[in-house]
């Protein structure tokens, strides 16, 4: 399994419409792509950062949709976004959300 992280920050007061949009919009499209499995999203307590973590099947899953459907999320999410969020990839050791076998 593949974990895509993205960090984000939140223009100032868009937490609300942030989640209201992440769930409207971008989830159904995660919830298309082949090898997705999961999706935890964060909003700090100031309001001004969100953590998005996406879990695949695998990095070659992760890689496509990075290609393919991450810039319509970025354009869905630009009225709350400031800047360009950073990503970054990490292979699954363990989760007790899911049963994973650990690659070794």
């Amino acid at each position: 399994m593949y974990a895509r992280n993205v960090s984000i920050n939140l223009k100032p007061n868009t937490a609300p419409e942030f989640t209201k949009t992440f769930e409207k919009d971008i989830l159904p499209m995660l919830r298309k792509q082949n090898g997705f499995k999961d999706e935890i999203t964060f909003v700090g307590p100031s309001g001004k950062d969100a953590l998005a973590i996406s879990l695949w099947d695998r990095k070659e899953s992760a890689d496509q949709y990075g290609r393919d459907t991450y810039p319509q999320v970025l354009k869905g999410l630009a009225k709350v976004v400031e800047g360009t969020p950073e990503v970054h990839g990490y292979e699954v050791l363990n989760s007790t959300f899911h049963k994973i076998a650990v690659q070794s």
